[in-house]
């Protein structure tokens, strides 16, 4: 067991650092930042918060709810405009237009047409940006250009609310979770070529996106599927572990897996807040319940990690806090907030964007709730992550990105 949990120490920083050649501090190039955990990186915070932000610059760039990525000076946007989901490449600093690439794409229909745009976000990784649209496009675009290196629209079918899984990219393989209710395929597809190079059969994709974990030496995909919550090895596509994650009622699972060393958190609404250890046997690997919360949960926002305690806002709007090492909760703040939203960790703030467009700042304080700052930063509802980057906060509403400043008179860098 000391091996195995060496072993896995050792592939977390090899996987960090073979990184490192395309990600940079303060970039942010795909679902929840650089490791997929909502830690922000390179964030230097004001000595004192002001009382508003500066707004640098806004572009209209069209409907959805996808999170930008930012990779060094560009901004990777993805969006309905019409009858086509677009990418657009943004100047970071002026959000003026580099490129653009469109294509025609099916209608939202029922109860999602009320969000017609993309809900996946960006990835970047390898000179490459890679979308998921609405309705199951899978396309792959020179990072530089933007033009097409490949677009595979063979998964017709999608789930209810169609597509919010976001595609990860691991050794040179696009991996995405497509199909529909139980007839799902989380493909791995070359990044150069598009050639699938494993295919794993079996639930359909939830509304949550892929992470990476290492354990006992092994890469794995950590997914949450409509049912289950499993993971895949890396390298061939095999099913390592499975444990059931059955939504509730008339719930989905929405909230993306949370890894911490060989600990999976996962979340859902009505499901509360679960803990598995994946550990190393003699025939594979199993994953062994740490602990359960059944009190408090997700609806449609992913908690972060912070000194060892979980931040997140409940399926009942509350922000709340508990220990992750043994899920008893710490406090739960009785200010309502929309049950959609995104929450970040940067380094001793938290940065908490609910539905109603108020971006929330407070300290990652286990023992209270801790407001320090509270701004309007659209008149619009936001969906999508807020990208924190230096001193600048990107935010995408409903059909447009701005640019905000944090300008104080001192500023002071944030330990992580």
């Amino acid at each position: 067991m000391k091996n195995a949990k060496r072993a896995s120490v050792v592939l977390a920083v090899w996987m960090m650092f073979s990184n490192a050649h395309y990600v940079v501090a303060q970039d942010w190039p795909q679902w929840r930042g650089p490791q997929r955990d909502g830690k922000v990186t390179g964030f230097t915070a004001p000595a004192e918060w002001p009382k508003e932000l500066t707004r640098k610059w806004q572009t209209t760039v069209g409907l959805g709810d996808a999170t930008p990525a930012l990779v060094g000076d560009r901004l990777y946007v993805f969006v309905r405009q019409g009858d086509e989901e677009v990418t657009l490449c943004l100047n970071a600093a002026s959000g003026l237009e580099i490129w653009r690439d469109g294509y025609a794409a099916a209608s939202v229909t029922g109860p999602a047409s009320r969000h017609p745009g993309p809900r996946s976000s960006p990835t970047v990784a390898l000179g490459k940006v890679v979308t998921l649209g609405a309705a199951g496009v899978l396309s792959c675009l020179d990072a530089q250009s933007g033009k097409v290196a490949w677009r595979i629209d063979q998964y017709k079918d999608v789930p209810q609310f169609f597509t919010s899984m976001s595609p990860i990219i691991v050794d040179g393989l696009c991996i995405a979770h497509l199909g529909t209710s139980d007839k799902g395929a989380i493909v791995a597809f070359d990044l150069a070529s598009s050639e699938p190079k494993w295919k794993w059969t079996g639930d359909g994709p939830a509304y949550a996106s892929p992470v990476l974990m290492a354990a006992a030496g092994v890469k794995q995909i950590v997914v949450q599927t409509e049912k289950n919550v499993l993971g895949l090895a890396a390298a061939d596509g095999k099913l390592l572990w499975q444990v059931p994650s059955p939504p509730q009622r008339r719930y989905y699972n929405s909230a993306t897996p949370i890894v911490n060393g060989q600990t999976v958190i996962f979340t859902g609404q009505g499901l509360g807040t679960k803990a598995v250890e994946v550990e190393k046997t003699d025939d594979g690997f199993a994953a062994r319940q740490l602990w359960t919360n059944d009190q408090l949960g997700t609806g449609f926002n992913t908690p972060v990690l912070a000194n060892g305690m979980l931040f997140g806002i409940s399926d009942r709007g509350n922000l709340f806090c508990l220990n992750a090492k043994d899920g008893q909760a710490a406090w739960t703040d009785s200010g309502q907030l929309d049950r959609f939203g995104a929450i970040v960790n940067a380094g001793s703030f938290l940065l908490a964007l609910p539905g109603n467009a108020e971006l929330i700042v407070l300290a990652a304080d286990g023992n209270q709730y801790r407001q320090l700052a509270r701004y309007k930063v659209s008149d619009t509802p936001t969906y999508a992550h807020p990208i924190v980057s230096g001193n600048r906060v990107f935010i995408k509403d409903q059909q447009t990105v701005t640019l905000y400043a944090i300008e104080a008179a001192v500023a002071m860098a944030s330990g992580g």
